[in-house]
């Protein structure tokens, strides 16, 4: 398991577990993108995207593929990133109620801890697992530090949390928007695709299409119910 922001004890009972992605999820940006801005191949990466989270590319080659194009550029330019991340309307909200109502919360992203820790420990995330990005004496190499992050890693993730904190699969909830979200929506008690591909939107169990992520509140409140 990936380093948490906030490690509640392993032995508590959690009210639920919420699990989310990040990109086009948490946020309104998909953080790689914004990376891209700053190497002049944001045209590049939204294609790979683009397709990747439709399903006709594997996530890990595309991912591969997407950090090769970031090759040189200076590290200096994750604070810009970071300073412009934006949360999706109710997406902050959504967190706060949860950990209130005793929810454990976790970020599971194809994205990068180097953009998004600070973010989510600002917010009281429980935890966050999220790729990182090869960075030698100052600058991208063009490849993935570690294991990559990908549909099976966030299922995985989903379930390691879910045994740690002693919640059942009914009480466990995980959005998403992309293909690689998949295998985690099936995993939960009740997957809820946000403004989501076709790819996700057939198999899970809510589709909202609004613009807060509050929205997904009173599927915790039935989910906690059960």
């Amino acid at each position: 398991m990936s380093a948490a922001v906030h490690d509640p004890s392993a032995t508590s009972l959690g009210q639920g577990l919420l699990v989310s992605d990040v990109d086009s999820t948490f946020l309104t940006q998909e953080v790689i993108e914004l990376v891209a801005d700053h190497a002049g191949v944001r045209a590049q990466v939204e294609e790979i995207t683009t397709a990747a989270m439709r399903g006709e590319l594997d996530f890990s080659q595309s991912l591969r593929a997407r950090v090769a194009l970031l090759e040189g550029l200076d590290e200096s330019v994750l604070a810009e990133v970071r300073a412009a991340l934006v949360p999706t309307p109710g997406a902050l909200e959504l967190m706060r109620r949860a950990r209130e109502a005793g929810w454990v919360t976790a970020l599971v992203s194809g994205g990068f801890h180097e953009v998004i820790d600070d973010l989510a420990a600002e917010a009281g995330i429980d935890h966050v697992r999220a790729n990182r990005f090869e960075i030698v004496e100052g600058r991208f190499t063009g490849r993935v530090s570690g294991p990559i992050i990908d549909g099976t890693a966030k299922r995985r993730t989903l379930e390691e949390l879910a045994a740690r904190h002693g919640v059942p699969t009914a009480r466990i909830v995980a959005m998403g928007d992309g293909a690689n979200d998949r295998e985690m929506l099936v995993a939960a008690g009740t997957g809820i695709a946000f403004r989501a591909k076709p790819a996700l939107r057939e198999i899970a169990d809510v589709v909202l299409d609004g613009e807060s992520l509050l929205d997904a509140w009173p599927h915790l409140e039935a989910a906690t119910g059960r």
